[in-house]
Formats: C-alpha cells, structure tokens, sequence
C-alpha cells in the first residue's frame, strides 16, 4: 500500500478497534499517526500480546475487557463510534462482535477481518455498511513483488484473479482496459484516457502465462536421472560412502586373490561371494598373500552388510521425520515459497496465475494451501524448511527466489539463513513482525528484504475505516489507482441507471459486475446494463473517481448534505 500523506478527517465520532493482535497494534499506529484520529482499542490486557505496544501509541486509549460483549462496547461508547474493526484472530469472535456492535449502532461503519474471503462476501451482506478484508490478500502481492525484484506491486488479486499492469507494446493475452499514458510523462501520467486504446499501459488478466521467457523449467530429464537424484537427496552422503569404499575393496581383492593364489577369475568370484555370506573356511595351503587378500575380504564383507542397512534405515527415518516428500524433476529460475497457510496460498495463487514457476514447501499436510498446490499441479515438498534437505529437495540452488511466510519468526528466519547457505546470491523475502529483528537481519545477514504481513496489510484496513470499499490499489509514475467494490444500495443515484453511466474518462471505469450480490462476477459486462439493488461493482479509479461513484451508489439516508446538493443539482 503506497504512503497515505498525513491529514485530519472530517468524520464524526471516535473509532474502535477491537483485538491485541499485530493487525490490531498497526492499525491502531496507522489511524493515529497518519489520520490523526482519536482510536480506542478493545484488548483482554495491556501486559499481553501487544497490549504493551499498543498502550503506547499516541492518541490511543486502550480498554480491558476479557470478552468483546455488550458492556465492553458501552464502556467505550461504541454506540457514537463512526468506525470499529474487528482484527481479533477468532474469525467467528469477530462475526459476534460485529453482530453486537450493529445492534448497538445500526450506523457504524464495520471492518471485519477474515481470511475466508468467499464467505466473507456472504457475511458482509448482513450488515448495513461492512468491509470484510483479508490481512494475507492485501500483504500478499507486496511478496510477489518482492520476489519478482520488482519495486512495487504492480499487480492485485481481484474476485478469485489476478490483475497487472502491463505494456500495450507487450501484447498480452487478456485485456481489461487501458490503465494510462505514460509517453507524455512517466510521472505524471493521463490515467483511463479516452479512447482507452491510446493507453500504454493496461490493465490485464494473468492467464499462466510467463511473463519473463526465462523463467521457464529444464528441459524433460529421463525418469532414471529424477530417481537417482532423488535418492541422493534422501540417502546418507557418507554413509553411502564408507559402503562404496567396501565394495570397491572387495573388487580389488577379488582381482588380487585370482592373481595371488592363481585361481581363474570365476573361482575368485565364488569364494568372495561365499565370505559376503559369511561361509568363508581357512585354506592353510594358500600361500602368505593369498591369506592375507582373503582376511582382508572377509572382514570388508562384513562390514559391508551393516553399511548398506545403515544407511537405508537412516534414510527412512530422515523421511519419516522430515515428511513426505513429493519431489519432481529438477527446475531452474523458479521461485520457492515456504509456508501454504493464508498468506502463503495467496503468494503461490498468484505466482502461479503470472505464469512464474513454484516449488512450494509445508511442514502440515493440512495446511489449507496444500489442496491447490496438488490441484495445480504445483512441485509440493512436505517438510521442514529449516532443514538444508528439504530446501535442497526444492531445488533452491537453482531458485530464483526463497519467500518465507510461515506464521514464525523464527522459522521465517532459519529457513532464510540455510536458503543462503545453498545459494549466496539467492533473493531472500522473509515475512518477520519484530522491526528490530528485521533490522538487524538486513545489517549482519545482507538479506535485503524483510516484511510484515500486519504492516502491509494496516493501510488497507485503515482506509477501510477512513474511506472505505478500498481493495487494493496500483501504482502509475507519482500517481495511485484505487479498486474498490462499490454496492448498489436502494434509492442511489445510480440504481436504474444504465452501466456505462459509471465510466468517466480520466476517473473512474467498471471492470467486472457481480448481479444483485451473487458470488461470481462477469467480466465483461454490457455497458446498457441497468443497475439494480444488491449489484456489485468492481471498480478502478482515482481517489476523486471513487469519491463520485461511492457518492452516487449510497441511498440518499447515507450521503453528506454537500453531496446530496451537488447530486440533485442540474447536471450533477
């Protein structure tokens, strides 16, 4: 999220912020710092969690209350609370809140944090005015972006896909609209011009396709060579090696015994092959170096046997303890992501709608992103990334880049360091909460990028509170783009009203329709389209654009005197 240039807003009322998590202490920090808002934050104790950080935060009250119930909302005077997020990590504790704060407020504006999204759409239908938002898809494109070596986001996942922005010059596949003319100025660039197809930038629909040619996988290798490097990931290196060095010492004396005691080469065969089954018998007539190759024999033969269980037995339990392993022929240029819980599904979803090649890596088989790893037929290594042989069963030598966006710290940074270890120049992206952790990576491991899901995902919420149906945004030159998804609501300017109505050259264009709340959205809309109450829209435009279409989609009830006015007014 681009930075938000410090302002007071006008909004009436005082806002709440319900939870101890990290969200809840970023977001608290962002609307007081930035906004200039008076916040009052709901926590079960200042000495727990980040209850210690947050009552510190200037312009912040904190208030105790072990339960999220009637009197704690009374307490803090939600009833004339113009705003309250709920960022607890309970997703359901955050539906009750939400439900008892309505109750309280029928007029309060409700940011619901949950990772859910699709049922988080159904949910938002049951309150008046609610944006259910989703710390991992906000934080997530940062990450890809941090992977890609790009210096911000330039994509933004959207309805179940993923949007970029691309050169017209580039032709990509699946274009949505123009996006802006750059050609005059790279910083200060003609958004949505009209026609669109004097833009040259656009706004595209990733479809797998690769964007760099050279992040492409090796060329198809024979199943013997895939087996034999998959058992040397998994076997013992130096246990396989005493037992090599055995066997090469029963060949040589097999040789040395044939030449010593001048027997032909299958009767040497046959006498070792009876001392590696342990029946060999003294021969006094053999002379001295003849006896000497065969006690030399005999003792590698037995020791032969142990090796070779040795190592078998160490391999399966390395497997066992560090997972199974579903490994694939060996790739380069890839990117590797450690870690498939909300944030991690999100990273791989996109990566892999930009065509860029993925290994992903999960300790739990439950994981909820492991069902669309195996579904997209993604490479999934199950194991543990702090181990060098589960990142080297990735192929992170090879990699582009390693994301780590495990919920740990600490795993986030393990699994960092031994990426390194396997590769110096490997790009590292390490998800860490702690800043002075984060520093002092960057300073004493020379790993350059360090992010927290929380930080990049507070600005969203905050504008949510402050601004709201803000999505995700898109950086041009010096300028930003906003997505919002607008609802229709009964008696708006805009119900009635034919689609195109909402297109306006220069700021504001509809990019998808979702039909009278429905959970699929067309994306390709007929401009005659009349709206109806409970339609959705997807739209892309600058913050004046979303300001005039917010102010047309809300029933009159809801709109400030001034915009009551200016849409009544003639021509307005």
């Amino acid at each position: 999220m681009p930075t938000v240039p410090r302002r007071r807003s006008t909004m009436r009322g005082h806002l709440v912020v319900c939870g101890d998590t990290p969200l809840a202490f970023r977001l608290a920090d962002e609307l007081a710092t930035r906004y200039l808002q008076d916040v009052t934050v709901i926590l079960p104790s200042k000495k727990r969690n980040h209850g210690p950080q947050i009552a510190e935060l200037p312009r912040v009250k904190v208030h105790e209350a072990h339960e999220l119930n009637d009197e704690a909302f009374r307490d803090v005077n939600a009833e004339a609370a113009s705003a309250v997020a709920l960022v607890g990590n309970s997703e359901v504790g955050n539906i009750h809140a939400a439900l008892r704060v309505q109750e309280l407020n029928p007029g309060a504006r409700l940011v619901i944090r949950m990772s859910n999204t699709s049922l988080g759409q159904r949910i938002r239908t049951l309150f008046n005015d609610c944006a259910v938002l989703s710390d991992g898809a906000m934080a997530a494109p940062s990450f890809v972006a941090a992977a890609l070596g790009d210096p911000a986001p330039s994509h933004v996942r959207v309805a179940g896909r993923t949007l970029y922005v691309a050169r017209r010059s580039d032709r990509p596949t699946s274009i949505i609209c123009g996006l802006a003319d750059t050609r005059r100025s790279e910083g200060n660039p003609r958004l949505l011009p009209d026609p669109h197809e004097s833009a040259n930038l656009v706004l595209a629909v990733a479809d797998k396709t690769p964007r760099d040619p050279l992040l492409s996988h090796r060329p198809h290798r024979s199943q013997v060579s895939g087996l034999t490097r998959n058992l040397a990931l998994i076997l013992n290196r130096r246990l396989m090696q005493v037992a090599v060095s055995l066997l090469a010492v029963i060949v040589i004396g097999t040789v040395l015994l044939s030449i010593a005691a001048h027997y032909g080469l299958s009767e040497s065969v046959y006498l070792v092959l009876l001392d590696l089954a342990g029946a060999a018998d003294p021969e006094p007539s053999l002379g001295g170096p003849a006896k000497l190759i065969q006690v030399v024999v005999t003792l590698a033969s037995l020791a032969l046997v142990p090796a070779v269980t040795a190592a078998v037995v160490d391999a399966v339990v390395r497997a066992r303890l560090a997972g199974p392993l579903e490994l694939r022929e060996p790739i380069s240029g890839h990117i590797v992501v450690v870690g498939l819980g909300g944030v991690g599904l999100r990273v791989v979803a996109q990566l892999n709608d930009l065509g860029v090649p993925v290994v992903c890596v999960e300790m739990n088989e439950d994981a909820v992103g492991v069902p669309f790893a195996r579904r997209e037929g993604l490479p999934l290594v199950i194991g543990d990334a702090t181990r060098k042989e589960t990142l080297r069963s990735a192929w992170v030598s090879t990699c582009r880049a390693v994301v780590t966006v495990t919920s740990d710290d600490i795993t986030n940074l393990e699994a960092g360091l031994s990426s390194r270890d396997l590769k110096d120049n490997v790009r590292v992206v390490l998800r860490l909460f702690d800043d002075d952790l984060a520093g002092r990576v960057h300073r004493n491991f020379r790993i350059p990028v360090s992010r927290s899901v929380s930080f990049l995902a507070a600005p969203a919420f905050a504008a949510a509170m402050m601004e709201r149906l803000i999505i995700g945004t898109i950086p041009v030159g010096r300028k930003v783009m906003l997505i919002a998804d607008v609802p229709i609501a009964q008696g708006s300017v805009l119900e009635g009203r034919p689609l195109s109505d909402v297109n306006q050259p220069g700021e504001s264009r509809v990019l998808a329709l979702g039909r009278r709340g429905g959970p699929h959205f067309d994306w390709a809309p007929q401009a005659g389209y009349r709206l109806v109450r409970g339609d959705r829209l997807i739209v892309l435009a600058t913050r004046t654009g979303i300001g005039h279409v917010r102010a047309r989609s809300i029933s009159p009830s809801q709109a400030p005197p001034a915009l009551r006015m200016r849409e009544e007014s003639p021509g307005g």
